[in-house]
């Protein structure tokens, strides 16, 4: 059953005379009865081209009252915009806010595959979408397509493209201006930072605003997190092009830039200039490695279970190994991550934990202890070599539990399932 009804008159102009506003006048009532009475949200998507020739011909805006239209259209919402991509995104928000994922989608059979491609683009496999032919009087010439507004063909991935990121570069930033947090260890050599929520144009308010992954379990499509990624990268001064994220997998796999790529790995090292690396984290650690004397710099992806297997000490491992790095050497700062004061684990995962050391658990006794896996990753390190004042865990923001802090951070912990996503990252520049 479709949640959301969208009505494509985007290509459409009509005709003067009245019977045409009469033939869409049916068509609408037809649509409107077998849909109204289910559907949440009914839409109609129409062009609000300025440009266009006014005293000959008229779009669905400019329909006179007497036509009957105020009646059937009290139900519909229109979205009028000058592009398919500013009208599509308009109306995904007006069905994130009400939560609706079933969509039926009313389109001209000539333009089905072009409304597929930019569907495609901006939304996400939690959507389901259906398509319904519009039955107009095409053969009576009531109805006319607008071939001057466009002639779509699915030959057009480019141009559809580069529409939709045209319009999403010319989006307000939510949230404030984008924000990065540094760590005073890394010197110059490198570019680093650890993102916040800030400056980015994802308007769901657990991904709101700038998060960076998108999947198929989420609202938020890969264009918009492209657009996020290019705000950072301007910010930063990397090249997004050349970016690249841990593929996670919650265990100590790392992954030697230049070798086969795995499948999955929670680590990441290279010594290539240019190339940015990066760990996700929401509620887990995200971990940035520096060599400044090999030149060489990792990532790491530190969830509870990544902790207990030394996902840290594998990409330090991965740099001693691969480039010859030396354990005085390596400067490790551990982005923000989720506190003991909120993080809890089933007594017998947290007593691994207390093993390592006593100070790691709280409340011990309780079937659900809290559990300080920043702590855990620091004791690891130190055991592993790392000299201590070259591990920077605190100040800066950097130890700011993300649960507690929704201003700044993106937590798993506190916003569920559709939670959004912070990075740590590091360049060695070119």
């Amino acid at each position: 059953m479709a949640e959301a009804v969208l009505v494509d008159l985007f290509g459409l102009k009509l005709d003067s005379q009245k019977i045409c506003h009469q033939t869409l006048l049916k068509t609408l009532n037809s649509i409107h009865c077998r849909h109204a009475p289910k559907a949440k949200f009914l839409c109609i998507m129409s062009c609000s081209n300025v440009t266009q020739e006014r005293d000959r011909e008229h779009d669905l805006c400019d329909l006179e009252a007497g036509n009957g239209f105020p009646l059937v259209m009290r139900d519909f919402e229109t979205v009028s915009n000058p592009s398919v991509a500013a009208s599509l995104y308009a109306i995904k928000q007006k069905i994130d806010e009400k939560n609706l994922s079933h969509i039926k989608v009313v389109v001209p059979e000539h333009r089905k595959m072009f409304m597929k491609a930019f569907i495609g683009q901006l939304f996400t496999a939690v959507y389901d979408f259906e398509f319904e032919d519009l039955q107009v009087a095409w053969r009576e010439s009531l109805l006319k397509p607008v071939t001057e507004v466009n002639a779509p063909t699915i030959h057009q991935p480019e141009e559809i493209q580069s529409e939709i990121e045209t319009y999403l570069r010319g989006l307000p930033a939510l949230k404030g201006e984008l924000s990065i947090i540094t760590s005073p260890l890394i010197p110059d050599l490198f570019i680093h930072g650890f993102t916040t929520r800030t400056g980015g144009i994802s308007y769901i308010p657990t991904l709101s605003s700038l998060n960076l992954f998108s999947s198929s379990k989420r609202r938020d499509p890969k264009v918009v997190v492209q657009e996020n990624l290019r705000r950072l990268a301007n910010a930063a001064g990397f090249n997004a092009e050349k970016f690249y994220r841990i593929k996670t997998d919650h265990a100590n796999d790392v992954w030697t830039m230049g070798r086969k790529e795995p499948e999955s790995y929670d680590g990441i090292v290279t010594n290539q200039r240019g190339v940015t690396i990066t760990a996700l984290g929401a509620d887990c650690i995200p971990i940035v490695f520096a060599d400044p004397v090999k030149k060489a710099c990792g990532v790491a992806h530190s969830g509870w279970k990544g902790t207990l297997l030394g996902v840290a000490m594998a990409t330090v491992n991965a740099m001693i190994a691969e480039y010859g790095c030396n354990l005085k050497d390596i400067i490790v700062v551990l982005g923000p991550s989720v506190g003991p004061c909120c993080f809890t684990l089933p007594r017998e995962s947290a007593t691994s934990f207390h093993n390592l050391h006593p100070s790691c658990v709280r409340q011990l006794d309780s079937l659900n202890p809290y559990v300080d896996i920043r702590k855990a990753t620091r004791i690891l390190l130190e055991q592993g070599g790392i000299i201590p004042q070259n591990i920077q865990d605190q100040k800066g923001d950097l130890d700011l539990c993300t649960s507690c802090h929704p201003d700044k951070f993106f937590s798993h912990v506190r916003d569920g399932l559709n939670f959004g996503t912070q990075i740590g990252f590091i360049c060695i520049r070119e």
